[in-house]
């Protein structure tokens, strides 16, 4: 027995370890992915800021507010006296009362619904199935039998032992609250644009409503509090089981050092392997940074000069068209009743022929959809480059910085140069609409 709870302290203080490398890796990886725009977002692992927006919102059980999401719980407060016997110090058996109270959960509920995150460059759909929600208190309120809510949100019947007393709660994320998306991002099944939803294979899905700092700090005082729990848990065996012996032992200073360092040696193993991995990682999504850079600059060398064509041709054909048109209204306007001349019903069918061969022959709105796909992959291309340097910055920070450094040496870890103007020089497309 005096050995069993030394090695059950020892496998919690495990645990702690696991618990306490598991919320610094998230810690790290708030830190290290940059905040996209929604504009900004290509598939791969991101972090949004911006507000809870739907089309067809929820209304929350208790606060009756519109939300995305809402969980309540109406809760029943309890109250029992209990008497038990026991044996004093002289072996006599005695009797005493205590009373024992607590709150019990009677009643519960709550719906998630589809939504969309919106910043100030525009909206990205959120699938929140299967996310760690941090939804705000919205509603919390405790109340007695003569109160109206007593009953009207809350069971008809009451539980053994009720004092008469609720307590009403519901957490929820309201529309157009502030949120913060951590999560991965994959192609709509409906259109072509990006959605944030859940993958097994990523690290974490979190919808917030507390901001970036507010998160970090969270995971950075688990990542503490665990290894302070697990230290004093790896004790607490020893001192537990020099206590339940035959007779109890005086505590043994040594046996104390050598626990102390053993769990020390596993904590700083599991840091190690925490820091390096979140290296690689970090080295990862920066080469994966860069591939959207060069999607998005083939992109514009690819498309553009095709779309260039497209609109320089549908230009010619809405000209030859309208020659044509002009030629034959003229034909039959100098054609008098009774002359010979053209037909107009045989004109007819070549009118429908060409307008099923080109439905749109306005050469404004092939110039305007023009514009805008240039602009639109600009920006896209600006975004993909402020994502891949700030995310490079993070990297090559992480390169230089103590202890980071030294582990960053051993795995021959390079930082990665920034991105500048000139860079982009190589995909320069001329565009030429001369006639």
């Amino acid at each position: 027995m005096d050995v069993l709870a030394p090695l059950i302290g020892f496998a919690l203080a495990i645990l702690c370890v696991v618990g306490a490398v598991t919320a610094g890796r998230r810690r790290r990886l708030v830190q290290d992915v940059p905040t996209s725009k929604t504009t900004g977002v290509f598939i791969g692992f991101v972090e949004l800021t911006g507000t809870a927006e739907a089309e067809q919102p929820l209304t929350s059980y208790l606060a009756q507010q519109p939300c995305v999401h809402h969980a309540w719980r109406v809760e029943e407060h309890w109250q029992r006296t209990v008497t038990e016997t026991y044996k004093d110090k002289d072996g006599k058996t005695q009797t005493r009362t205590r009373t024992e109270s607590g709150w019990q959960t009677v009643a519960s509920g709550g719906d998630l619904t589809t939504f969309y995150l919106r910043d100030d460059c525009g909206v990205i759909r959120i699938v929140p199935t299967g996310a760690k929600l941090e939804p705000q208190r919205i509603f919390d309120r405790a109340c007695e039998t003569l109160d109206p809510l007593y009953f009207a949100k809350g069971p008809a019947d009451s539980i053994a032992n009720s004092t008469g007393r609720r307590r009403f709660t519901e957490d929820a994320i309201p529309l157009h609250a502030p949120i913060f998306v951590l999560g991965q991002t994959r192609e709509r099944a409906d259109v072509i644009a990006p959605e944030i939803a859940h993958d097994e294979h990523a690290e974490i899905f979190l919808i917030s409503t507390r901001n970036e700092k507010q998160v970090s700090r969270r995971f950075a005082l688990t990542f503490g509090g665990l290894g302070i729990l697990g230290l004093v848990l790896t004790l607490a065996g020893l001192a537990i089981g020099d206590q339940i012996t035959e007779p109890p032992r005086n505590p043994r200073p040594l046996w104390y050092a050598l626990a102390g360092t053993g769990y020390g040696v596993v904590w700083l193993a599991g840091w190690v392997i925490m820091t390096f991995n979140s290296l690689i990682a970090l080295r990862q999504r920066v080469t994966q940074a860069w591939a959207n850079v060069d999607v998005q600059l083939k992109r514009r060398a690819d498309l553009i000069p095709n779309l260039v064509l497209a609109v320089s041709a549908l230009r010619d054909h809405e000209h030859e068209t309208q020659t044509a048109v002009a030629e034959w209204r003229s034909q039959l306007a100098a054609t008098a009743p009774g002359q010979a001349g053209p037909d107009a019903s045989a004109i007819t069918p070549q009118l429908f022929a060409l307008a099923e061969r080109y439905p749109e022959l306005t050469a404004d709105r092939s110039f305007s959809h023009l514009q805008d796909t240039l602009v639109e992959t600009e920006q896209r291309i600006a975004l993909a480059r402020a994502y891949f340097n700030a995310i490079a910055t993070f990297y090559n920070t992480r390169l230089q910085v103590v202890p980071d450094r030294f582990l960053a040496a051993l795995g021959g870890l390079q930082p990665r140069a920034l991105m500048t103007a000139n860079d982009f020089e190589r995909a320069a497309v001329q565009v030429n609409l001369a006639t």
